[in-house]
């Protein structure tokens, strides 16, 4: 079996870091890498010892298996690949239905990355977790950056200053990385979810959980929040915005899966808020938690600083290509059982994974 990784066009991340060659060869008999793969990441091609490295055409017609971050390829280039090659890449088909249509137009076996269930067996494969952790931990640095004060209290002899407050929307992998890292800077936080079932990890981690009663929680949902009732919406409002406006910084997180993010900071709230106050939007790419932020951009209203990115991640290029490169090769590893991949698997992973077979 032949492997085939492809440089990301969007991201300074990589698929495949140098160390997982060594590992990845003792279940497939070569691996191929495009030129300049680890760039953004800082990885040079003579790094990655035990690979070929190729051209992006010379992959798509050898690899039995491609693999790549963010799709780019064109139908022209499904027609020139191997045949019955599969693709594994986050195809994000929540987003538009019409992807794996697509996909089987073009005869293409097609896993999603982002489609791997979140369950225990799948931990060491689920890429949305691993950056979504780097994600949170950002968000912390890039509020404190922006905050013109300090995170923990200061005694000094020129007097003492009070620690930040942190709040924290969304107390998923991203939110409780944020609350970790927010308590190691000193910060008090605090945390709210619709999840009753995360209470416990939220107050371990050192921060005081929030909630509002009544909340519809759904144990399917793969670990993202589902659609409220309107009443809870109008009581989740009241209590987002009383403790918004008394935060200095204010993390969100949470996304409906396949559906645009819940506003739950509103104008109002904003316009409320502490000059020199800060919100880090990590849902501004499916239409953001905050009312005014913008993806990609920092929006400074009433001297509240907005900063409104999904892909925090890729600030880390690093550490985020390590861990990126592991799932890939832990779901590889997963997967490939003789030298190839069996497509009707009854396997969890593999059928709730796969989206698109050119035998369906």
């Amino acid at each position: 079996m032949v492997i085939g990784y492809l440089k990301e066009g969007s991201l300074k991340i990589a698929p495949i870091v140098p160390k997982n060659i060594t590992k990845l060869r003792q279940f497939c008999d070569e691996v191929l890498i495009e030129k300049g793969i680890g760039e953004g990441a800082m990885f040079q091609d003579n790094e990655y010892d035990g690979a070929s490295i190729d051209s992006r055409s010379e992959i798509l017609s050898k690899a039995d298996v491609i693999v790549q971050i963010t799709p780019d390829i064109t139908d022209a280039e499904y027609a020139s690949t191997k045949e019955g090659a599969i693709f594994l890449c986050q195809y994000a088909p929540f987003t538009d239905d019409k992807i794996a249509e697509g996909l089987k137009s073009n005869g293409v076996n097609a896993f999603s990355l982002d489609m791997i269930p979140r369950t225990s067996l799948a931990q060491s494969m689920d890429v949305l977790s691993s950056m979504a952790s780097i994600a949170g931990y950002q968000a912390v640095l890039v509020g404190l950056q922006h905050l013109p004060r300090y995170a923990p209290m200061m005694i000094t002899a020129a007097g003492s200053i009070k620690p930040a407050k942190v709040l924290v929307i969304g107390a998923g992998v991203a939110g409780l990385q944020a609350i970790a890292t927010a308590r190691r800077n000193g910060a008090v936080v605090e945390a709210f979810d619709t999840r009753a079932a995360v209470k416990e990890e939220v107050q371990s981690l050192g921060a005081k959980f929030v909630e509002v009663e009544g909340a519809t929680d759904d144990k399917d949902a793969g670990g993202y929040a589902v659609e409220q009732t309107e009443d809870y919406k109008r009581r989740q409002a009241e209590l987002i915005h009383q403790r918004a406006i008394g935060s200095d910084i204010v993390i969100t997180t949470a996304q409906l899966r396949g559906r645009p993010a819940p506003c739950l900071i509103h104008k109002k709230t904003v316009e409320g808020m502490r000059r020199g106050s800060v919100i880090v939007d990590l849902a501004a790419s499916t239409g953001g938690n905050c009312e005014l932020s913008e993806n990609n951009k920092l929006v400074i209203h009433n001297d509240v600083s907005i900063v409104g990115d999904s892909y925090l991640y890729n600030r880390m290029p690093q550490d985020a290509s390590t861990l990126y490169g592991n799932n890939i090769h832990n779901f590889l590893k997963h997967v490939i059982n003789e030298g190839s991949i069996d497509l009707n698997s009854q396997d969890e992973i593999l059928s709730k994974s796969l989206i698109s077979s050119k035998k369906s």
